[in-house]
């Protein structure tokens, strides 16, 4: 089992997006407690009435992990997710490759299909074609990092004869799909490295437009049926799987360890590979090294 910690994302406009501390400062203390990477979300232009009810602040993931990458050498950078239909697969490709190459060999493809109406409509996309355009990024994604010629017409775009130098590090740069759909699970069966299912309950399940995901032993038939859907398939790498852990009481590690064990037991025997924990929104830099630092003596050491 392997451990990443999302930066804090405070909820409302007033709040300060950064009360966690600076990012480059948080990211050496994520490293040094033990952790194997840091994540951030995407949100370019959230809806008013999302934020001011609760939705989170975010920065840009590809420009923010940059600066993470920079400021540590070991732990993995995540995007938690970005949305694939809000830009051109062949952007989203440059910078995800870009990211790889300067990290090192560090970035973990985290995608989404999106949800907020209002977002979509900003950007000029059509919510309608989410699907179709996060299938489109699957197919060009590979074909970019390539590094060698191809041809690929999508819904809005045609390339012709285009290639794209230098590849990334990692062959591929792993992509993990966000969603708890029957859809995203066969995306990451036939096409993806790690899947991402949303653990927040009924009210994150009906806000981000996925189905609920259940209980643990529920979440463990869907990932054995995920795998033994890879292997038909033929493939033969190993799947990951992302579960975000919010127990009552985690802000607080050292206490009641014994309970979030089991917890972690629980899930590992799920098929659960890596876990994300985060800390409340809001919280200083000095409450998030002490949280970073009693996780990481606790469970990490």
């Amino acid at each position: 089992m392997r451990f990443i910690f999302h930066y804090p994302e405070p909820n409302g406009p007033e709040a300060n997006l950064f009360a966690a501390g600076p990012l480059t400062d948080v990211a050496v203390a994520v490293e040094k407690a033990g952790f194997d990477g840091l994540s951030l979300s995407e949100h370019p232009i959230p809806g008013a009435k999302w934020l001011n009810t609760g939705g989170h602040q975010t920065v840009d993931p590809f420009v923010a992990l940059s600066f993470v990458a920079a400021a540590t050498s070991r732990i993995k950078v995540l995007t938690y997710l970005a949305v694939a239909p809000y830009r051109n697969p062949l952007s989203l490709a440059k910078s995800a490759s870009t990211l790889d190459t300067l990290s090192g060999g560090r970035l973990i493809l985290g995608l989404g299909t999106g949800y907020q109406k209002s977002e979509f409509f900003a950007l000029g996309v059509d919510i309608n074609e989410r699907n179709a355009l996060f299938d489109e990024a699957l197919d060009v994604l590979p074909l970019h990092w390539s590094g060698e010629a191809f041809s690929y017409k999508g819904l809005h775009f045609d390339a012709r004869d285009v290639r794209s130098l230098p590849r990334p590090v990692q062959d591929p740069i792993p992509i993990w799909v966000g969603g708890n759909s029957k859809l995203s699970r066969r995306r990451v069966a036939e096409r993806a490295q790690g899947w991402m299912p949303m653990s927040g309950g009924a009210q994150l399940s009906s806000t981000a437009r996925t189905p609920e995901l259940g209980t643990s032993s529920e979440l463990g038939v869907k990932i054995s049926e995920m795998r033994d859907a890879a292997a038909a398939a033929g493939r033969t790498e190993p799947i990951d799987v992302l579960y975000s852990y919010q127990a009552d009481g985690l802000p607080t590690p050292a206490v009641d360890a014994d309970r979030h064990r089991e917890n972690f037991a629980e899930l590992e025997k799920a098929g659960v590979t890596w876990i994300v924990v985060s800390h409340p929104s809001g919280s200083s830099y000095s409450d998030t090294t002490e949280f970073l630092d009693a996780f990481g003596s606790t469970y990490l050491s």
